[in-house]
């Protein structure tokens, strides 16, 4: 027993001690939270993406008359939802809040921040701050002026296929997308790649890769993350409610793959963009050929060897559905988008369910309600 105590003693030392040693002192702050959650902004420094003149939703002749299906009620409530919101023709058809969330609470984007990012791309783009997708990423980083890093370009970070040894793991406390998460230099964890596979060849998931992207914008554009969106998306669009952009310092850079933080009808309003193929109040935001792009299948291939049909510019694709798209965040934050419908569905919770053919099965069930509305 005195054996094993001492054992336990030197392993709880060597915890401890390592973080400390080899600088990456964040370790401690993964420990301590274990997992990501939705309410995470409160344990980050953040950014506000400032509202401007509010322009509510209307609400459908048909709001309150609709009911959720019984069973797709107590299987989004086994999952944990916060919220869910149905949209159509610009109006909330269907409105539902969980453990004590409502219209203005904050909740966090996950990964639905990698869609918000790559529009970003496409208003700098547009607005000529940024050449092209084909821009070499070294024009903007120069951490990526040499070797095989100068044969990135932004197309390769938009459709999640640079070569790089990104390691997206979320349940080891060591890998590079834990230090980014926890971290507390995002430039430097994101720019610290290595390619190791010829850019544009293989799509494989990375959070670094849209985390240059919003290195990018803010090199090409003089501006936050934050401000930019205000300016390009949150003031045109109406929001409600000012919005949260987690950094990873008190001046720092925002998390450009995660965490904006807002309410299911404010998120919505990227929905209406995207429906409104990236114009608002009918002016182009993003040009009709990057729209195009962000919700077309990329079809380079992936690890399975296959060519990837469900991924565009940081958009989500339903193989065998391409008319609709959506955004989608780690613990089932959802913005999907059925263009045949005018619909706009947003799910926010703490859970998702298992995926089938890459397609969380939530999103398909409420895919197959929101058509049947």
């Amino acid at each position: 027993m005195k054996r094993a105590a001492n054992i336990f003693l030197i392993i709880i030392v060597v915890l401890l001690v390592i973080p400390m040693l080899t600088g990456k002192q964040y370790i401690y702050k993964a420990i301590y939270y274990n997992f990501a959650n939705i309410d995470d902004y409160t344990i980050f420094n953040n950014d506000t993406i400032s509202a401007g003149n509010a322009k509510p939703w209307e609400l459908s002749a048909q709001y309150g008359k609709i009911k959720i299906p019984d069973e797709l009620d107590q299987y989004l409530a086994g999952l944990q939802s916060v919220a869910l919101l149905v949209i159509q023709n610009r109006k909330i058809l269907v409105e539902k809040y969980w453990q004590g969330y409502s219209d203005s609470s904050l909740s966090g984007s996950f990964s639905m921040a990698k869609s918000i990012s790559s529009l970003l791309i496409g208003a700098a783009i547009h607005e000529g701050k940024i050449g092209s997708v084909n821009d070499p990423v070294a024009k903007y980083l120069p951490e990526f002026a040499e070797g095989e890093k100068a044969k990135v370009k932004i197309a390769d970070l938009l459709t999640m296929s640079s070569g790089s040894d990104w390691d997206e793991s979320y349940a080891n406390p060591l890998s590079v997308t834990t230090e980014l998460y926890y971290g507390n230099d995002a430039r430097k964890t994101a720019t610290s790649v290595n390619i190791v596979t010829s850019p544009g060849t293989l799509h494989r998931y990375k959070s670094g890769d849209t985390q240059l992207l919003g290195l990018i914008v803010e090199k090409a554009t003089g501006k936050t993350l934050s401000q930019y969106a205000s300016e390009k998306f949150w003031k045109p669009l109406g929001a409600e409610y000012s919005a949260l952009w987690s950094i990873d310092h008190p001046g720092g850079n925002e998390k450009a793959y995660c965490c904006f933080n807002s309410n299911a009808r404010d998120f919505a309003r990227f929905g209406q963009l995207m429906l409104d193929s990236g114009k608002i109040n009918g002016i182009a935001v993003i040009d009709s050929s990057y729209f195009g792009a962000s919700i077309s299948p990329n079809m380079i291939k992936d690890e399975s060897g296959k060519p990837c049909d469900y991924y565009g510019y940081q958009w989500w694709i339903i193989p065998g559905k391409p008319d609709i798209f959506y955004a989608r965040g780690i613990l089932g934050q959802y913005i999907i988008c059925i263009p045949k419908k005018n619909m706009i569905i947003v799910r926010l919770g703490e859970k998702r369910d298992e995926k089938i053919n890459n397609i969380p099965q939530e999103v398909s069930k409420l895919i197959a309600w929101g058509e049947s509305l």
